[in-house]
Parts: structure tokens; C-alpha cells; sequence
């Protein structure tokens, strides 16, 4: 860990030119204003792009009124904009390395405020969808490009921790705040409509104050692997929603069969290509591989359990769109302030700690929230989310840090990118999986509870998982 932050911050001060500079000359706990700019304009877009994602959490009912959506495809209006991202989370990482930061962090927010905006006027299942999924793509520009950002304008490892700290803050908080101002808006169409003029407005003020920075080696964007691994991860995230209905109809042994060959087919795509989106070596490495669990476990177990929760809740306790908004806000605002203070643990705890204890005390606050559908008591819910607050938290605040540590400083976003694709395919298979639970059980408290019992197990399994894969002395 240590010579890994040692060759970031070398490799960042010979990248930073005349930033790299001042920050020498400034000590670490005062960050120069072009950096603190970064940061916060970076923060903030990632704020919103999360707002955004976490949106129809809260709207999916009224959502799926209005689109007259069955039930069968709900998975959809929670999966476009994962499925956008995992696509193309990789290729974005390597497009910012080398082509430029701050040129693709723009683009993708300037592409995230339109794409927004456009969906407020949807008026079809297959048109929200698209929509949804063209939000993801642009904000996996945003995720992949913003922390090589941050690593630019914090060379130092102490400093650079703290950024982000605050991003991963950042994350917990746009998660925390989204569902919320959806709920309390009119409707969902005025949220999407606020949503895209705020992204905007954030373009205007990046453009002003962001400085392009790039890998130094450079290359061509990997095409076929992103056409290849977009093909594979649509044809995954179908056969899971497909499957409610029937695993073991042709339609999903198809799409599952072609997933499998797809996967196959980018595999010797990446191991022959000169600009990959994924340096395939990384696979040898335990830290990027714990990395890697790191993220597919939060989708599967964490993202994909608390992304039906409102709408279940709302089903079958009864509640409004705004009160299950409150609910995911006192789970996610205590994840915002866990991952805000949690910098303070870094001498003492490295961020694979972070990661298993996070999903400890995940495992441990959904077990908490047994019996409460049955029982129709939202209160019964408080404690169980409280304590899976922090355990999001602590997993929000260690995932970029390690995301970082797991790849050498030149790959930063890659390394970035790689982890969070991991995370939005685990997002994508953990909502399908959520709802088939809940939808297939006799009735929907035994459901709940179903799925309760395997996002915890899951977790367990990510915390295992999580140690075990160490680097070797």
C-alpha cells in the first residue's frame, strides 16, 4: 500500500506542471484553491449524477403508472442507467487517461443534464429505458474521470485520502438527497426536468474551473471491447430480468448462453488489443481483485436490496412516496457522515479493513429489519438502518481509496473505472435478483424477508472475500 501512494504521488507531480508545482510549495492541510475548485466541482457533479440514478427509487410506482409499465419490466426502470454505466465505465477510464480528464468529466456532465432532461418527456416503458441508459453512459464518464482528477490536484497521500473521503462522502450523500427531492417534487417529470438544468449549471461552472490533465502514455479508444462487453452485460442484465418469470425458459438459457460467449469473446478481444479497456494483468493482482469484489458485492448485496426497498415499502406498509424517501435518507445520511468522518480512521484501519467491516455491519443491519414488512411497522426498520448506514459508509469511503491503491498511478482511472463497473453489474443483477425474490414468494413479507437473508449472506461472503485477497509478503 505504502509504495503504491509513493509512486501516485511521483507519478502526479510529473503530470501536474504548474499545479504540481504551488502544491509543493503549500503544506498538505491547506490544498491550493485550483485544487479545492476540483474537488468540490467534481463532488458536487458526482452528487448529482448518484441524485439522479437513485431518483426512481422513490418514483417507481408513479413511474411505472404513467408509463403503464407491468410488472414483469419494473427491473428496467431501476436497471437503465446501471446497465449505462457498467457498459461503459471501462472504456471511460481509458478514454480519460488518454484523451484528457476534464475533457471527458465535461462531456459526460454536459451529456448528463440534456439526457436528463429528455427523459422528463418520455412516455413509454422502452423510451425511459433508453433514456436511463444514456444517463448511465454519460455518468460513467463522470465516475471514471472525476477521481483521476482528484489524484491530479492531491499529489500528496495524505491530502489525496482526504479528497477522496470527501468524493466517496459525496457519493453517499447524492444517494442519500436524490430519492428525497423526488419524492417532495410535484412529479417525477419536474424531478428529471430540475435534475438536468442543475447538471448544466455544473457544466458552466467545470468549464471555468477544471485543468486538463492525461495520462502520459498514449492511445486509441477500445471500440470493439466496449461494443463487445456492452453486448455481453445487456444480454446479463435481460436473462436476469427475464428470469422472474421463468429460469429455465429458452429465452433465458439463450441470453445467459450468449452473455457467457460474449464474455469469452472480450476476454481474447482485451488480451490482443493495443489500448484495452482493461489491462487483463490486473486479474494477478490481489488488491485489484479485492478491489473488484469490493465493488460487485455493494451492487449485488447493498444497491440492489435498498433499490426496491421504497417501492416494496410503499406496496405493502402503505407508505408515500416521500415518507420511504425520509426512510432511505436516515440509511443513506448516516452513510454520508460515516463516510465524511471516516479519514480519521485511516492510520489505523487500511481500506481492505474498511471494506469487510462495511459489509459486516451491512449484514448485520438487514438482519435487523426481519419481520418488519409483516408486521406492517416502519419504525421496526430504524435501528437496521442505522446500523446498515454505517456500514455503507465505511464501504463508500474505502472503495474509491482502493480503487486507487489496486493500479499503478498511470491507471488510475482505469482502476477507477474497473471498480466501479463491477459495482453497477452487481447493481444491475442485485435489482433483477431483489425483485424476483420478493415478486416469486407466497406472499410479499416472505419475500422481503428472503431477500433480506441473502443480501446479508452475500455480504458475509463479500467481507471473506475481502481479506482473503491480500497481496503476499
Amino acid at each position: 500500500m505504502a509504495h503504491l501512494e509513493q509512486a501516485s504521488t511521483g507519478s502526479a507531480a510529473k503530470t501536474a506542471a504548474p499545479a504540481g508545482n504551488i502544491a509543493s510549495t503549500v503544506p498538505a492541510e491547506s490544498p491550493p484553491p485550483k485544487a479545492r475548485a476540483t474537488l468540490v466541482i467534481t463532488s458536487a457533479v458526482t452528487a448529482v449524477a448518484l441524485m439522479i440514478y437513485t431518483a426512481p427509487m422513490v418514483t417507481l410506482p408513479e413511474t411505472a403508472a404513467a408509463l403503464h409499465t407491468p410488472l414483469s419490466a419494473q427491473a428496467w426502470l431501476l436497471n437503465g442507467t446501471p446497465l449505462g454505466l457498467a457498459a461503459l465505465l471501462l472504456v471511460g477510464g481509458s478514454l480519460a487517461d488518454d484523451y484528457g480528464r476534464r475533457r471527458l468529466f465535461l462531456s459526460g456532465t454536459v451529456a448528463l443534464g440534456l439526457t436528463t432532461a429528455v427523459g422528463a418527456f418520455t412516455m413509454t416503458t422502452g423510451w425511459f429505458t433508453a433514456s436511463r441508459i444514456a444517463q448511465g453512459a454519460a455518468s460513467a464518464a463522470i465516475l471514471a474521470s472525476s477521481l483521476g482528477l482528484i489524484v491530479h490536484a492531491f499529489p500528496a497521500p495524505q491530502a489525496r485520502r482526504r479528497a477522496t473521503g470527501v468524493w466517496g462522502a459525496c457519493v453517499s450523500g447524492g444517494i442519500a438527497v436524490g430519492p428525497l427531492i423526488a419524492g417532495a417534487m410535484p412529479t417525477w417529470r419536474i424531478a428529471y426536468a430540475v435534475f438536468g438544468v442543475v447538471t448544466l449549471l455544473l457544466a458552466a461552472f467545470g468549464a471555468r474551473s477544471l485543468t486538463e490533465t492525461r495520462a502520459l502514455n498514449g492511445g486509441r479508444p477500445d471500440i470493439i471491447g466496449a461494443l463487445v462487453f456492452s453486448l455481453a452485460l445487456g444480454a446479463l442484465v435481460a436473462a436476469l430480468t427475464l428470469g422472474r418469470d421463468g429460469w429455465f425458459r429458452a429465452p433465458v438459457g439463450i441470453l445467459l448462453g450468449s452473455a457467457a460467449v460474449l464474455t469469452a469473446i472480450f476476454g481474447i478481444v482485451e488480451g490482443r488489443a493495443r489500448a484495452p479497456m482493461i489491462d487483463l494483468g490486473l486479474l494477478r493482482h490481489p488488491r485489484f481483485l479485492a478491489s473488484a469484489a469490493g465493488g460487485l458485492f455493494t451492487g449485488l448485496a447493498v444497491i440492489g436490496l435498498f433499490s426496491f426497498m421504497p417501492a416494496l415499502l410503499q406496496r405493502s406498509i402503505g407508505m408515500s412516496a416521500i415518507g420511504t424517501a425520509w426512510l432511505l435518507m436516515l440509511w443513506s445520511g448516516i452513510s454520508f457522515l460515516i463516510a465524511l468522518q471516516v479519514r480519521r480512521l485511516a492510520d489505523r484501519l487500511t481500506s481492505r479493513h474498511q471494506l469487510a467491516l462495511g459489509f459486516v455491519l451491512h449484514a448485520v443491519g438487514v438482519v435487523a429489519l426481519l419481520g418488519s414488512v409483516a408486521a406492517h411497522s416502519w419504525p421496526r426498520l430504524l435501528p437496521g438502518l442505522i446500523v446498515a448506514g454505517i456500514g455503507s459508509g465505511l464501504l463508500n469511503a474505502a472503495l474509491p481509496q482502493i480503487s486507487v491503491e489496486s493500479v499503478p498511478p498511470a491507471k488510475t482511472a482505469m482502476g477507477s473505472g474497473a471498480q466501479q463497473t463491477f459495482r453497477y453489474i452487481g447493481s444491475c443483477a442485485g435489482v433483477a435478483m431483489t425483485i424476483a425474490i420478493v415478486t416469486s414468494a407466497r406472499d410479499t413479507a416472505d419475500g422481503a424477508d428472503l431477500a433480506v437473508l441473502v443480501s446479508a449472506g452475500l455480504s458475509l461472503l463479500a467481507a471473506v472475500l475481502v481479506l482473503v485477497l491480500r497481496d503476499r509478503d
